[in-house]
């Protein structure tokens, strides 16, 4: 699941201090938009998981909110809670959201092992560079967006010049009362290209 701009960026959706690194200073644009009826297809979707993945920025800031959350009857806070959390980084040797696994070293094998054990979801929340990896390597199944109704101009983008091609298929689209548009695709292969002939339209 990822959140992005019109303008493509995905960092910091959050609160304005969530993620600041290359002096990005326009965090916390998805917030206003945040309704109902968005809480409800995350809910649906966190129910389909039965693991985590993160990278190390998005499962330290996930880690140090997300335990907070204590209600039982949120069903979202309760699965992130409970269900197993894998952290690909080079820098932690444990993680302290139980229960957490440290992924290190050749990260992509080891999520191809996670995907090759019986289960449902393995589900990418946030975790952009990460999640760029894995499309790039063929491990991503289905691409979940929530595009906000907002341009800020800068930041790091899910896509980046120089990223790897792929293709996707659309599955579903919708938008909620808040002005989210969701979109989700499931991965096709590489891209194809073709021509366009004007004498032919």
């Amino acid at each position: 699941m990822q959140f992005l701009t019109l303008d493509g960026v995905s960092q910091g959706p959050g609160a304005p201090d969530e993620d600041t690194s290359d002096g990005f200073t326009r965090g916390g644009w998805f917030v206003p938009h945040l309704e109902e009826e968005f809480l409800r297809l995350v809910t649906g979707w966190t129910n389909q998981a039965d693991a985590f993945l993160f990278g190390r920025r998005t499962y330290e800031n996930f880690a140090r909110d997300w335990p907070k959350a204590t209600d039982p009857d949120d069903a979202v806070a309760s699965q992130l809670n409970g269900r197993p959390k894998y952290v690909a980084s080079r820098s932690l040797t444990t993680g302290g959201w139980a229960p957490t696994t440290v992924l290190s070293g050749e990260v992509a094998d080891q999520v191809a092992e996670l995907k090759r054990q019986p289960g449902r979801e393995l589900q990418i929340h946030g975790s952009a560079r990460l999640a760029q990896s894995l499309l790039a390597a063929g491990l991503i199944d289905e691409v979940r967006l929530a595009i906000a109704p907002v341009v800020v101009g800068t930041g790091r983008r899910l896509f980046p010049d120089g990223g790897a091609p792929a293709g996707l298929r659309l599955l579903r689209n919708e938008t909620t009362p808040g002005g989210l548009a969701i979109q989700v695709y499931e991965t096709a292969g590489p891209p194809t290209y073709g021509s366009y002939d004007v004498e032919s339209r």
